[in-house]
């Protein structure tokens, strides 16, 4: 980690400061989602590596599990995590001169349409016990400014990897879950029998892989390629 390790930096000892300095509320996080998350993440620790050893084990989440058991349970454990963080204006005022700078590089070339930059900073909620890696990806465009953050650490030098490379990849996966209950309506339980409604949803699990299937093995630019 760049400034962590070149300039001895220690979290633990600086969370104490930062934290009497930060104002309350500056992430919100579930807190139940977040206690719920330890015992799953637990399990999940002994079963994948002792069926899958060389599989990478990193959790990827969205801001309701960001809190605190969550946080220090990974660092314990020795996992990998990325993690959404809710916007805050604390997290936003660590942004604004990226954010401003951003804003006039695309009015230089506004024919861009959309202008995206990262940036990467240290800093800690009040329930946190250490600073985090926290990233932020700044997208200016037509509609204004878009603005996430994420907590991570990931030892990627270049910020915009953890980001696009594995934190988008969370929502391509949410995706697929609307694709596969929109289309195939897999939400629907309505048999009477309780080994019906199994069968029900492997048939649509199968229906889905054949769809998707068709998809991939089509021309990049086909129409059928988004069907």
């Amino acid at each position: 980690m760049p400034i962590a390790t070149n300039m001895a930096f220690n979290p633990s000892s600086y969370s104490t400061a930062r934290a009497a300095s930060s104002p309350p509320g500056f992430v919100r996080p579930s807190d139940r989602a977040a206690e719920r998350s330890s015992p799953f993440l637990s399990r999940r620790l002994r079963a994948v590596p002792a069926r899958w050893p060389l599989t990478e084990n990193p959790l990827r989440a969205d801001s309701h599990f960001c809190g605190a058991e969550v946080l220090d349970f990974c660092r314990a454990n020795g996992l990998d995590y990325i993690l959404g963080v809710a916007p805050t204006s604390t997290l936003r005022r660590d942004v604004e001169t990226h954010e401003a700078s951003t804003k006039v590089r695309l009015g230089a070339a506004p024919h861009s349409g959309k202008l995206r930059r990262f940036k990467e900073f240290y800093d800690g909620a009040l329930s946190w016990s250490r600073v985090e890696r926290i990233v932020a990806r700044v997208e200016v465009g037509a509609q204004g400014p878009d603005i996430r953050f994420v907590v991570t650490n990931l030892k990627w030098r270049n910020a915009r990897v953890p980001y696009e490379a594995l934190s988008c990849r969370r929502g391509e996966a949410e995706n697929h879950i609307k694709s596969f209950k929109a289309h195939l309506a897999a939400d629907r339980s309505a048999c009477t029998k309780a080994t019906a409604n199994p069968f029900r949803l492997f048939l649509q699990a199968g229906a889905y892989g054949l769809i998707w299937g068709f998809r991939v093995s089509m021309p990049k630019r086909s129409m059928w390629r988004v069907a």
